[in-house]
């Protein structure tokens, strides 16, 4: 049995989703016990001659639904649009993009957090301690 890995730590954009663009950020991101469960993209080919296991679970003509296959990721994904077209009303900047991205990390890590009153708190704490 694999560990569960329920949360976003970092977000990076990048150009181009392929080998040479992912495999950098998973090497820096996913520590080589995770599976790593992806869709049907080539650029995930070369994740098990990187030292990872590996998953892959192709949709295209699948009878299985993808919020099925990979509820994590439909659940991420929806979240993210919910919030960005309620929220921001569709009205995003690509160049404020990251910024949204990591108010949007920040909001989901602390979705189930018992102490959601110290939210406001805690961030201006880190604020304090931030150069």
């Amino acid at each position: 049995m694999y560990p569960k890995c329920e949360v976003i730590s970092q977000v990076q954009r990048s150009s181009r989703g392929n080998h040479d663009n992912l495999m950098p950020f998973i090497k820096v991101s996913i520590t080589p016990e995770f599976l790593i469960h992806t869709d049907g993209s080539p650029a995930y080919r070369q994740i098990k001659e990187n030292g990872y296991e590996h998953r892959q679970t192709v949709h295209l003509r699948s009878t299985t639904p993808a919020h099925e296959s990979m509820p994590g990721v439909h659940r991420v994904a929806s979240l993210l649009q919910r919030w960005m077209m309620g929220t921001h009303h569709g009205a995003v900047q690509p160049r404020q993009l990251d910024n949204y991205l990591n108010e949007y990390v920040f909001r989901f890590n602390r979705r189930k957090s018992k102490s959601r009153s110290l939210l406001f708190y805690r961030l201006l704490q880190q604020a304090v301690v931030t150069k």
